[in-house]
């Protein structure tokens, strides 16, 4: 592979972290998963200014890119947990220099 291909194929590995990163709400929601798994409510009430519909809309392109797991737990009632893949814990942790730039100069 040439010089020329392999920084082709980088920039559009970064072009499409960014993509994902960059859409709005994506970022909390992978900081609220950070700790522990998380029902769908519990994530809504981290983030209470995300509409349920966008929330949901966010969870499953997150599934999508295999940052955050979906799990039905069976017991009475069922109910369902988001948690991060390790692809997404991964994240997780790059953006949290974020955080701590965040913290340090806004």
């Amino acid at each position: 592979m040439s010089e020329k291909e392999t920084q082709d194929k980088v920039c559009s590995k970064v072009e499409e972290s960014y993509n994902i990163i960059g859409k709005k709400w994506m970022g909390l929601i992978i900081h609220t998963l950070m700790e522990e798994p998380k029902r769908f409510s519990e994530i809504h009430a981290y983030i209470p200014d995300l509409s349920k519909r966008m929330l949901n809309e966010r969870i499953k392109e997150l599934e999508d890119c295999g940052i955050v797991l979906r799990n039905v737990i069976t017991d009475r009632p069922v109910r369902t947990e988001y948690s991060l893949t390790k692809k997404g814990t991964e994240l997780g942790r790059a953006l949290k220099t974020v955080e701590d730039w965040a913290n340090k100069w806004l």
